[in-house]
């Protein structure tokens, strides 16, 4: 699915930020801590309210269609995202059938199907009937992941989605969501995690200030002016890719 964005703003959080996100591509945000990169994706996902702009599902405006509509297309699972205690680890990801469901088409057989699909994705097969309350941070991370895959989207929108999860669960987080056949947007914290990106862009003061392949836009120069930092780059001998070492920004004598 094509995600269009049209000089889109919220307050003076977003400013003005128009890109094309490609069907099947996954997109990075990258940028500073309050430089706009959340506000952007739940703008992205239609879930702020009197926002400035438009945003186009396969040319199709997001405010002509219905809450159900929009959730059959695009999930979100947002950085703080947090769900029912009483509830458990099945009952939780079972909610992201919810947009499919109706009086008419009941949970039955393929639902459960998907259900068990989104959970064996995220190594949560085995944790099934744990209550929600009793999961770690990087546990409920996986659900809520989970439940947006049940959800069966046509675009994935994550909010730092690595948070909370150790580097095996990160690796695994990302390299699931590079195989999915769908549009993917999400922030990352880590820069060389970004590197596996389709596309980059760049949030700085509310504004996308760059847009491009990752060799592109994380260069040196521009990670100095935006990160405040000093970004030296390496190749690893293993596969010939890029990786970043990052010092501090020599103050001036």
């Amino acid at each position: 699915m094509k995600i269009e964005a049209r000089d889109l703003g919220w307050r003076n959080i977003v400013r003005g930020v128009s890109c094309e996100i490609r069907p099947g591509e996954t997109f990075g945000l990258i940028g500073p801590n309050g430089s706009g990169k959340s506000t952007l994706l739940k703008l992205l996902a239609g879930l702020m309210p009197r926002a400035a702009g438009e945003v186009r599902l396969d040319d199709v405006p997001l405010g002509q269609l219905t809450r159900r509509q929009v959730a059959q297309r695009i999930a979100m699972v947002e950085q703080f995202a947090d769900t029912g205690e009483a509830l458990s680890v099945r009952d939780a990801v079972e909610l992201g059938r919810t947009p499919w469901l109706s009086p008419l088409s009941p949970f039955g057989p393929e639902d459960t199907r998907i259900v068990d699909e989104a959970l064996a994705a995220v190594d949560m097969t085995g944790m099934t009937k744990r209550p929600w309350s009793t999961l770690s941070g990087g546990e409920r991370q996986r659900i809520h992941i989970a439940r947006a895959l049940a959800q069966q989207p046509r675009a994935l929108i994550l909010d730092e989605p690595t948070n909370h999860l150790d580097i095996h669960h990160q690796l695994a987080l990302l390299g699931l969501v590079a195989a999915l056949p769908v549009t993917v947007v999400m922030a990352l914290h880590d820069l060389n995690q970004a590197m596996m990106c389709d596309r980059l862009g760049v949030m700085s003061e509310g504004r996308m200030v760059a847009c491009g392949a990752p060799s592109d836009v994380l260069t040196p120069d521009t990670l100095g002016r935006i990160f405040r930092v000093r970004a030296m780059p390496m190749t690893d001998p293993e596969d010939g890719s890029t990786l970043f070492r990052f010092l501090p920004m020599e103050e001036p004598r």
